[in-house]
């Protein structure tokens, strides 16, 4: 089994996928937003299509580990997530959160230095934060349990 992960945000929501072992983050997508409930749907079909056991939502709070403006947002969507999984009988899938603190910042960083345009990094940097919401996950959680998140 899979775990996704998510960036919410105002406009889009960066998604990432890992390896059917849990150890690597790539990114799968961004979704543009149309409204909550239908974002809720579309993130579903992701889960239900990839066959994901966890969504890692990357939460965002301010340097000093409070909650932002943003942390209420993603937290009612983590809440629209688990209601309608609940309704559709989506049975064993987990909702964490992963501390995104300077994740966009990090993801914006790799596309400089990978000569990505302006342009194109507008693009794709959610996604990019996305793996690196991931990516942490996986590393984290590898080693709290000494394996990957599969086993």
């Amino acid at each position: 089994m899979r775990a996704i992960s998510l960036d919410v945000g105002d406009k889009t929501i960066g998604v990432a996928l890992s390896d059917p072992l849990g150890i690597t983050a790539n990114g799968l997508m961004t979704i543009e937003r149309v409204g909550i409930r239908k974002d809720a749907d579309k993130v579903l079909d992701l889960v239900r299509e990839h066959e994901c056991s966890v969504i890692v939502m990357g939460l965002p709070l301010n340097l000093n580990g409070s909650d932002s403006v943003q942390t209420q947002k993603v937290r009612d969507f983590r809440t629209m997530l688990e209601n309608k999984m609940k309704s559709t009988g989506m049975k064993g899938i987990g909702v964490v959160f992963q501390d995104e603190r300077f994740t966009t910042r990090i993801a914006e960083n790799v596309l400089i230095e990978a000569d990505v345009s302006r342009a194109r990094r507008k693009k794709v940097i959610d996604k990019q934060a996305a793996v690196l919401i991931l990516q942490s996950y996986l590393d984290s959680a590898a080693r709290i349990s000494g394996q990957n998140i599969t086993e």
